[in-house]
């Protein structure tokens, strides 16, 4: 039985460097459909600190980078969110694919608008020194949590819920995809997966991959859906592979038959 081709396949909020990343399911979710077009909606990494990335976290951006090889005719685009701003440069080049604030594109008529989401949240935007030391003491207590991250994973959405971040977002989301005359617009930073429509502008949010129920949405002929991922039985969360051994760019390499040092082009801004 072949697999449905999709337009577009859309991820966010994967948290790489966090001990609630769950990069070997994102990692076998990508390997488990077909797409034309990849978009990594924001907050790809957790922070700044590469060594808190762990094999597994290191595996997915292998994966990235193979999907971005021209040979593989995927366009592959990174929409830079609040935790990934000081990267964009350096993954343009580490992965070879395009960095950008903002991403549309027309299919089938309609146009899309993909935007992380962080900019109609006026708590991040007004405290980001704040928004990062909390985010850098989550980072802490995940390394104190159990084994599978309860605590962590609910301060995780008590904070979203409390700062009531995904009726802000959408808000600001369809005002903002009204501006830009877009008919769909995709955001992330929630870490909430919804979708709702008003005045013919659909809003869509893609969720996240630090809970125990992962989303992502995809687009193509019958329309957008939002799709949550189902564990594979023999997946263990990404934490429980860290090893002080690892070589981080053990699996950081092209697969068989493509070239090893292919030339990137690179669009940071």
């Amino acid at each position: 039985m072949s697999l449905a081709v999709y337009d577009t396949l859309i991820l966010s909020d994967l948290h790489l460097g966090s001990e609630l990343s769950r990069a070997r399911d994102a990692r076998h979710m990508l390997e488990e459909n077909s797409f034309r077009r990849l978009i990594l909606l924001g907050d790809i990494f957790s922070d700044l600190n590469f060594r808190r990335l762990n094999k597994e976290h290191w595996k997915f951006l292998g994966c990235i980078r193979k999907l971005s090889n021209p040979k593989r005719e995927i366009e592959v685009v990174w929409v830079e969110g609040n935790h990934d701003q000081g990267l964009t440069n350096i993954m343009s080049h580490l992965v070879g694919v395009r960095v950008y604030q903002e991403y549309d594109w027309i299919y089938e008529g309609i146009r899309h608008l993909a935007i992380h989401g962080h900019q109609f949240d006026r708590f991040v935007l007004n405290n980001y020194l704040f928004s990062n030391m909390v985010s850098a003491l989550h980072l802490h207590m995940q390394k104190m949590d159990f084994e599978r991250k309860r605590l962590s994973r609910f301060v995780d959405r008590f904070n979203t819920r409390w700062l009531r971040l995904s009726s802000k977002v959408e808000l600001g989301a369809m005002a903002h995809a009204r501006l830009r005359h877009a008919d769909r617009i995709f955001c992330g930073h929630t870490h909430v997966a919804l979708s709702r429509e008003e005045e013919g502008v659909a809003y869509y949010n893609t969720g996240g991959w630090t809970d125990t129920c992962p989303t992502y949405v995809t687009v193509d002929t019958e329309g957008v859906r939002i799709h949550e991922y189902r564990r594979r039985s023999d997946d263990r969360d990404s934490s429980e592979e860290r090893s002080e051994d690892d070589s981080p760019f053990a699996d950081f390499a092209d697969p068989p038959g493509l070239p090893e040092n292919p030339d990137y082009k690179s669009v940071g801004r």
